[in-house]
């Protein structure tokens, strides 16, 4: 593998850090309502499991409310268990056709802890990318070691490996600041 393609490789790699960031942070749940909330939900569709946004339409039609509308009017039942079993917090209003849930304005303490768990979703995905320079690292090295790179060379790949990460990491830096500004705000 040319260090060409390894430096591609691991910035592809550092780049999925930061899509797995954002995923992540856009299932916390900030006071303002987002159909991200309800994406992990799995619900017991006639015995088998089925993520809630195969069985309905998730909208937002207001900050604070989310609603919930399956195709299959006999699943709302099912749906409405899997909300209340779900670590939401939040009990579903059923009218029959559709699932309403209003999301209450969080805390100063809960925004806090919400902070503290943005923070630490920040640092797992920095050690993610520092893991995958360590790992692009040690293949320069090893190619480096076996004389199929020259010492310049390698030097250039290695700073350009560095100013990969330093990108990859401000790009997680400022993902956390946003969702953190957006928890604060509510």
């Amino acid at each position: 593998m040319s260090t060409q393609e390894l430096l591609q490789d691991g910035e592809s790699r550092m780049r999925g850090a930061q899509t797995a960031l954002q995923r992540e942070l856009s299932s916390i749940r900030t006071g303002r309502a987002s159909p991200a909330l309800v994406d992990h939900i799995s619900v017991d569709y006639y015995g088998a499991p089925t993520p809630l946004n195969q069985l309905a339409s998730i909208t937002s039609p207001e900050a604070r409310l989310l609603v919930i509308q399956p195709w299959d009017k006999q699943s709302i039942g099912a749906v409405e268990r899997a909300l209340l079993k779900s670590d939401l917090g939040i009990t579903p209003n059923n009218d029959g056709t559709v699932i309403r849930l209003t999301l209450p304005t969080p805390t100063a303490e809960r925004r806090k802890e919400l902070v503290r768990v943005v923070r630490k979703r920040v640092e797992d995905s920095r050690v993610a990318v520092r893991n995958v320079r360590r790992d692009v690292q040690d293949k320069l090295r090893a190619l480096e070691r076996a004389k199929e790179l020259s010492q310049d060379d390698a030097h250039r790949a290695q700073e350009r490996l560095q100013q990969l990460t330093d990108f990859a990491i401000g790009q997680v830096d400022d993902i956390g600041a946003a969702k953190e500004a957006e928890v604060l705000e509510g």
